[in-house]
């Protein structure tokens, strides 16, 4: 399976920007780790912290992945464009969160994005990364 991972704002700050939410392993070392573990399948992984750039990629992805992982950061809750661009996509996607965005700040209880998702996956570190890569390769979440 071809699977394209996003990740949003502040994301490249995994292992340094408050650890005791996010932890301590920075998302490139956790990468490698999946790409290593899952050899049978073809991931991509990009990070920015642009909400156009996630867009494009979103849109760009018809075609050229089979799934998307994507975890919008701050997006999730204010980005009316990004739940469209995640609308109109033709492949399963699923929305991760590292953090229990429902254990924070009540601004982040509520996610936009999450309603044109397939699936959410939201409290588990970047175990979540994993819990929603075995989801789509075992077909538990379908478009």
């Amino acid at each position: 399976m071809n699977i394209l991972i996003l990740n949003g704002p502040n994301l490249n700050f995994l292992g340094k920007r408050e650890p005791h939410i996010y932890g301590t392993t920075g998302f490139e070392s956790f990468f490698d780790g999946l790409c290593a573990q899952y050899t049978k399948h073809s991931l991509s992984y990009v990070q920015t912290n642009h909400e156009g750039e996630l867009i494009d990629h979103i849109q760009q992805a018809t075609g050229r992945f089979e799934a998307i992982i994507i975890n919008p950061g701050g997006f999730a809750h204010t980005s009316v464009a990004l739940t469209d661009a995640l609308r109109m996509r033709q492949v399963p996607v699923v929305e991760v969160h590292i953090s229990n965005i429902f254990a924070r700040e009540e601004y982040r209880h509520h996610s936009l994005t999450a309603s044109a998702c397939s699936g959410c996956i939201t409290g588990f570190g970047l175990k979540g990364y994993e819990i929603a890569l075995q989801s789509l390769i075992n077909g538990l979440v379908v478009e």
